[in-house]
């Protein structure tokens, strides 16, 4: 497919949002035709970064909005989160690999979206994380 899929979504700071912006975002990045392994990082830091941003972010207020949008092409997908939180410092989350954090109920999604994108950046001092697949790049695990 030629050109790119984009679109901005504000959606209700609620777990319950994320199935219909999951479906949105999957559909995009398969009519891309990107491979199985691709769309399921995608899936995945998708899930992550949006349970963050409701649970962290947002502190669980449903009266606060979570804005995703994606640029989607046939060689990368670029998805940015960004709650209404007051922010925080992605270098400061405790490595959840560590023994004395192993049994710590939190840090395992920056963990993971590091691990299954090509790119991540966090900005607006950690209140948006800027999440990159492209569809050439294995990253060493």
């Amino acid at each position: 497919m030629a050109g790119s899929s984009t679109k901005t979504m504000v959606v209700a700071s609620n777990p319950q949002a994320l199935a219909e912006l999951r479906q949105q975002v999957v559909q995009a990045v398969r009519s891309h035709d990107f491979p199985d392994a691709a769309v399921f990082a995608i899936q995945l830091s998708l899930d992550e970064a949006f349970c963050n941003a409701v649970r962290h972010g947002n502190q669980g207020d449903p009266r606060k909005v979570v804005t995703v949008s994606y640029e989607i092409t046939d060689e990368e997908a670029t998805i940015s989160v960004t709650d209404q939180g007051p922010g925080f410092d992605p270098d400061g989350v405790p490595d959840p690999t560590l023994e004395e954090n192993l049994t710590r109920p939190s840090g395992r999604g920056v963990m993971l979206m590091r691990q299954y994108m090509t790119d991540v950046k966090f900005s607006q001092g950690g209140r948006t994380v800027t999440m990159i697949k492209r569809r050439d790049c294995r990253k060493p695990l």
